[in-house]
């Protein structure tokens, strides 16, 4: 496997284990890098620790973590106290229990990764749990010690292999109640329902993450080409910029016209309209191609 894992260990269930790698299922690494520079050499600028009471700055050797207690009141904590309680790694994912994967709540999952076997010995075994797993239609629930801190991990079958994504702990993830509970309930017309029903059934479609692109990123790739001295000038210019217009609003008196609109839209309706603009423009081309016969006999006139 080309990839390199971020942990190394064992997958087991019961008297069932086998030899296990964990690989990141996204990427964080952006295609163009930004740094903060002087503007006026171009030169990169580094950070300083700065004590913010005397304003000194501070090396490395005498920087150290400080947990807050009280507002401005920080207890120091040294790296060997540190490491004194950090968890020990077993290199061991212990599938604790079972359930069914709709019944974990999307807010609880954190970040991603793939699980594989490591080596030929260890497929079989690990066929058996994943095949397992899929045949009851459960998800698994273990612990994973990894950057020293010990994370619950949600298992799943995802094509050979498993799909582990590291939960949050439950005081990490807020109650929506503080943001929904001043929501009104609303009380939208049979007709509004049904036009927006109609509106979600044509736009059904399979997900297709692939048509979703960042068009910030785009427009800053763009930009910084058009600004490179030694690419051609103008190349990919106002790719992102076309694609990131916000819709127009302005023309929406309200709701059920919005709605009604956008039904007109998918029929097709109004696309008449457009017609003349297209006609006006084939007809200019005539136009111009006269003017330029006149002034070549003007010009073939003069010659003679």
């Amino acid at each position: 496997m080309a990839a390199r894992a971020n942990w190394k260990g064992h997958l087991r269930l019961s008297l069932v284990s086998c030899a296990v790698g964990l690989y990141p299922a996204v990427s964080s690494s952006r295609e163009l890098k930004c740094h903060t520079i002087n503007r006026e050499t171009g030169n990169r600028l580094k950070q300083l620790m700065v004590d913010s009471v005397t304003g000194d700055t501070v090396d490395r050797d005498d920087q150290v973590k400080g947990c807050e207690i009280a507002k401005d009141d920080l207890v120091p904590i040294e790296d060997d106290e540190l490491s004194e309680i950090a968890l020990e790694s077993t290199h061991t994912i212990n599938i604790e229990a079972f359930c069914r994967r709709a019944e974990v709540d999307e807010r609880y999952l954190d970040k991603p990764y793939y699980l594989a076997a490591e080596d030929k010995v260890s497929r079989e075994a690990f066929a058996v749990i994943r095949d397992a797993m899929r045949k009851k239609g459960m998800a698994g629930l273990g612990r994973i010690v990894i950057y020293k801190r010990e994370r619950v991990v949600l298992l799943e079958p995802y094509g050979k292999g498993l799909l582990a994504t590291l939960l949050r702990y439950e005081d990490e993830v807020r109650s929506p109640t503080a943001y929904f509970e001043d929501m009104p309930d609303g009380d939208p017309t049979a007709e509004m329902r049904a036009l927006a029903e109609e509106l979600i059934a044509r736009s059904t479609r399979k997900f297709d993450p692939s048509k979703f692109e960042d068009r910030y990123e785009e427009a800053l790739i763009a930009l910084v080409k058009g600004k490179a001295p030694k690419l051609a000038k103008g190349k990919s210019k106002g790719k992102g910029k076309a694609k990131a217009g916000a819709p127009n609003s302005c023309n929406v008196v309200n709701l059920m016209e919005a709605l009604k609109r956008s039904i007109r839209s998918e029929n097709g309706e109004g696309s008449a309209k457009v017609q003349p603009r297209k006609t006006k423009a084939k007809a200019s081309t005539p136009s111009r191609k006269r003017i330029s016969g006149k002034a070549m006999a003007v010009k073939t006139r003069k010659a003679a």
